[in-house]
């Protein structure tokens, strides 16, 4: 894959000193163009050897375009803030909003190749990690991103020669280190195990650009050539969405499903109800404080239908812990700042540290629901959400957050009563809305779209619980034990 990098691409100073001033105005009015169509987002990958120019191509990057809209990200190794997160939230809390550029030099490539290289990973916890990339890129691009990816290249020979150059200038001394040397040594190695990453995340959407980076005239006009035909191409051809391919999901042919099949008729009486909040308030209460939680945190998902009660559930859950170590997280329509990102980007900025818990009230499931039946996505955006909601809750777990998820449950003729009676108790009334009617005139959509959900996304690590909530003293009580029981159950691992 490098053999076209290694064969000593040059380009005359002349040519060059005539070609750039053209290539920087053009990028310049690419870019204002971007700017002003706000449609899609740019993300500049930069990757590859030690020696190959990498840096000086970032610093031209923003030497030649306005900087006010473009934004250069360096990744070394991650913060403390970073390592109490998942992985790629490091990333995701910097992707670029539409019409601006952002730029990563390192990225969710360098720790893969890095490791690999050092043997910290076995070929089967790298192919994993490739797969999350690919699935991410996909991601990405799904959401009308475009992904330009640059691998700059030079020999040994050459890179070694830069390294001495380097360290005989006083400015450029710096910029040596052991580590670099160490890495000469280790060329043949990072270029096998690079070129395997690159050959399996070289895809249709986001395919690797590799650059002889010998030449810096060479590497430079090849950079903003290639950037310049990327955004033009895009903004001329309007990004068009893949049309889904697969059959329609359906009600089963003999109209059961999984909600028909709950008892709604369970019900608590309010001594009993009394003794068990105070029982499990408590025991959740102390759970949190354990050291053992000191490393791991909780999400809980909060769903469920209009009126179902999970108002009054979650507060019974935030009553019983230090108000300093959670956070409530109300979702509704979407910001234009929101808008502006990929869709699950305003839940990643959410996620708590080690410690700490975050509650969703309505989460990322409004895709596969609201967006589904009000029609306020596509076919395809909704379908391929599935997979890309258990990857994030996957990502999660696997960084020790628990993930716990309740949708809340009522029957038709429950919701009418307690929309009635909002509507007669005045501190009661601004919970109901033209568009909870709305709503209640798609029931069985709604309905359909709930059981694909929880089948699509129950999974071992992050299950759905289903809460009976015609009475809500049950419900209130189903959520606790259930939190407490998931609670104990992890930290017990």
């Amino acid at each position: 894959m490098f053999e076209s990098a290694e064969i000593g691409h040059k380009i005359d100073k002349k040519i060059y000193k005539e070609e750039v001033p053209e290539l920087r105005a053009s990028l310049i009015e690419a870019q204002f163009n971007l700017v002003q169509a706000a449609k899609f987002p740019v993300i500049i990958l930069v990757g590859g050897v030690d020696g190959a120019g990498r840096s000086e191509t970032v610093n031209l990057l923003s030497e030649w375009m306005d900087p006010r809209h473009i934004q250069v990200h360096g990744f070394g190794p991650p913060t403390d803030e970073e390592r109490q997160r998942p992985y790629m939230w490091r990333f995701w809390r910097v992707l670029p909003p539409k019409g601006k550029i952002g730029v990563f030099f390192g990225s969710w490539y360098t720790d893969m190749v890095e490791d690999s290289v050092a043997d910290k990973v076995i070929p089967a916890q790298l192919d994993q990690h490739i797969h999350q990339i690919v699935q991410f890129e996909h991601m990405l691009t799904a959401e009308k991103a475009l992904v330009i990816k640059f691998w700059f290249h030079v020999t040994q020979k050459t890179q070694r020669k830069r390294l001495k150059a380097f360290e005989k200038d006083p400015k450029l001394r710096w910029r040596v280190t052991k580590q670099d040397w160490e890495r000469v040594k280790q060329y043949d190695k990072y270029c096998q195990v690079s070129e395997h990453i690159l050959r399996e995340t070289s895809t249709a959407e986001a395919p690797w650009i590799v650059v002889e980076g010998t030449d810096h005239k060479y590497r430079n006009l090849t950079v903003g050539k290639v950037l310049l035909e990327a955004i033009t191409s895009r903004l001329s051809h309007p990004f068009k969405e893949r049309r889904s391919t697969a059959p329609p999901l359906l009600p089963p042919i003999d109209n059961q499903h999984i909600l028909s099949t709950l008892d709604m008729t369970q019900t608590l009486p309010k001594p009993e109800y009394k003794e068990a909040l105070e029982h499990y308030q408590g025991k959740l209460n102390l759970l949190v404080r354990q050291p053992q939680f000191a490393q791991r945190a909780l999400v809980a998902v909060f769903e469920g239908w209009d009126s179902a009660g999970k108002g009054g559930s979650i507060r019974r859950v935030a009553a019983a812990m230090d108000a300093r170590w959670y956070t409530v997280i109300p979702i509704g329509a979407p910001t234009e700042e929101e808008l502006a990102q990929p869709y699950l980007w305003r839940f990643w900025r959410h996620i708590p540290q080690r410690g700490r818990v975050t509650i969703f009230d309505r989460s990322w499931y409004g895709r596969v629901l609201v967006e589904r039946v009000e029609n306020l996505c596509s076919e395809s955006a909704w379908m391929r959400a599935y997979n890309e909601i258990n990857d994030f809750e996957k990502q999660l777990v696997n960084h020790n957050i628990i993930v716990a998820k309740f949708w809340l449950n009522i029957s038709k003729e429950e919701q009418l009563r307690r929309f009635k009676e909002r509507e007669q108790v005045r501190f009661k009334q601004f919970k109901i809305t033209d568009e909870d009617w709305r709503n209640r005139e798609k029931w069985d959509a709604y309905e359909t779209a709930i059981c694909d959900m929880v089948e699509r996304t129950s999974t071992l690590e992050a299950p759905w619980t289903l809460v009976e909530a015609n009475d809500k003293r049950f419900a209130r009580i189903k959520v606790l034990k259930t939190l407490c029981e998931q609670l104990e159950a992890t930290m017990k691992q």
